[in-house]
């Protein structure tokens, strides 16, 4: 992981404390966590694309000693979490909606954008097993909607002017959300195990926010353990 708006921190405090600013739009706290996570997946048995866990379910498993780790670490991030008035929630995903729409921008989460809220707010995620999110830094991203020809298409689909109303389209369908890598651009993982804090789009951020995405997962590939708040 190399990138300049990523700051790495040394425990959850430091994670929830650490303001962001100047270039750092993103914030990680690497771990080697314990446990077999594998296993908590086997004994969940899902069968739908992403599959919400509630702690009822993880502490009905009847797990080896390493799921049981495992199971532990799960319960006290979300734990962590709670105590700051977050609302973490652990999935199974072994698939994510594609956008069905034949549009000029891809709107689902296998595309690089950015999260947005009406007030200040994070987002924070950690895969404990299975292929990681990635990053990609603001300078080596343009946005779709900035870009001259997915513009001209945007706006043929609109039906109407460059204006106001026209932004008020892109946001209400989150065109605009969506990025877009130049050439030689370099994204970043996530990795396995570790917590992070991203920064997202609201009004009057401090800071460009993060721009991400999910990895793209296969048919019959590793299934995604996901932590998100």
């Amino acid at each position: 992981m190399t990138c300049h708006r990523v700051r790495i921190v040394h425990s959850f405090d430091e994670l929830i404390a650490t303001p962001f600013g100047g270039d750092i739009n993103a914030l990680c706290w690497p771990r080697q966590l314990p446990g077999d996570f594998q296993e908590i997946i086997n004994r969940l048995q899902v069968d739908e694309e992403m599959t919400t866990i509630e702690d009822a379910a993880l502490r009905a498993l009847d797990l080896s000693p390493a799921g049981a780790a495992a199971r532990e670490v799960l319960l006290a991030d979300q734990a962590l979490l709670r105590r700051h008035n977050l609302i973490p929630s652990l999935d199974c995903i072994t698939g994510y909606p594609r956008d069905a729409a034949d549009g000029p921008v891809p709107t689902d989460v296998y595309s690089f954008h950015v999260d947005r809220a009406p007030v200040q707010a994070d987002t924070y995620l950690c895969t404990y097993i299975g292929p990681p999110s990635e990053g990609i830094s603001n300078e080596t991203a343009i946005r779709r909607v900035d870009m001259a020809q997915t513009r001209t298409q945007l706006l043929e689909l609109y039906g109407g002017p460059d204006d106001e109303a026209f932004a008020a389209y892109l946001g209400e369908h989150s065109f605009d959300l969506h990025y877009s890598p130049r050439p030689g651009a370099e994204p970043y993982t996530f990795g396995v195990g570790n917590l992070w804090r991203i920064a997202i789009a609201y009004p009057g951020s401090p800071v460009l926010p993060c721009i991400h995405r999910a990895p793209l997962t296969l048919p019959g590939g590793q299934a995604r353990l996901l932590l998100i708040s």
